[in-house]
């Protein structure tokens, strides 16, 4: 059975960010992921991490301002300087919370113009090269257009083919099934083929996005499938709950 890591940023909202930590462990997770840590010290976050004995399996780099709407830098063309103070800003968290994987989310910018395209060719080429003189995997996601409008990185075979092309050891996929079935299906087959590239698997139920126990998708068979892969990462638990964070647990309990 694969590791799983509950989300800290959508699961156990029913607490405060830093006491859900120990929610999540008492919950009987033994890794955490979350989407941004940069409101607390990184100190603070590593303390809670510690005293709850859990491991960190990922977190994104600063995404540029969320609340205006902004969902990461990498294909702006006119932002490469955010997006490098940005790693900046990411690496002593990573390094206090020994975090050995983060998400840089590519932006909301036209995949059909070479501004674009190239801007984020630079972009992963520079973070995934800074991030792995520090022994940190860098994590490329492509994310669905319907809960993401106008994302960059909205295609599979587009990640796949950068990861190739660039062919740095420290350059993974982010595969999140939820994504993946929304934009192109054929999860399991995609799981197979792709399995080389994939650094961080994530998971949640489509079409709702909530606890991984039902509709489209068969999960008990796709995380043995994950086994049969041979898949020793983490999978992290990126749903909504349904009706509070616990009463929604009996997926992982079975």
């Amino acid at each position: 059975m694969p590791r799983f890591a509950a989300n800290l940023s959508l699961m156990f909202t029913e607490w405060s960010f830093l006491d859900r930590f120990a929610a999540a462990a008492e919950a009987g997770f033994s890794a955490v992921e979350f989407l941004f840590p940069y409101d607390h010290p990184p100190e603070v976050v590593a303390d809670r991490l510690s005293a709850n004995g859990l491991e960190l399996a990922l977190f994104n780099l600063p995404p540029g301002d969320w609340a205006a709407g902004e969902r990461g830098l990498a294909a702006l063309p006119d932002r490469f300087d955010d997006l490098k103070a940005g790693i900046q800003q990411a690496i002593p968290y990573a390094e206090a919370m020994g975090a050995r994987r983060l998400h840089l989310m590519a932006g909301i910018a036209d995949r059909g113009a070479p501004p674009a395209r190239e801007a984020y060719r630079r972009a992963v080429l520079h973070a995934a090269e800074t991030l792995a003189a520090r022994g940190i995997e860098l994590m490329i996601e492509p994310i669905n257009r319907w809960d993401m409008p106008g994302y960059f990185l909205d295609d599979f075979a587009f990640a796949e083919a950068l990861i190739r092309d660039l062919a740095l050891p420290g350059l993974k996929l982010q595969f999140d099934i939820y994504h993946r079935q929304i934009l192109h299906g054929d999860v399991t087959m995609a799981l197979r083929r792709l399995m080389p590239l994939i650094g961080h698997v994530q998971v949640a139920s489509v079409p709702s996005r909530h606890e991984p126990d039902g509709e489209e998708l068969n999960h008990p068979f796709l995380f043995d499938e994950l086994d049969r892969l041979g898949y020793t990462g983490f999978v992290g638990c990126e749903y909504v709950p349904r009706a509070g964070t616990l009463a929604g647990l009996g997926w992982l309990r079975r």
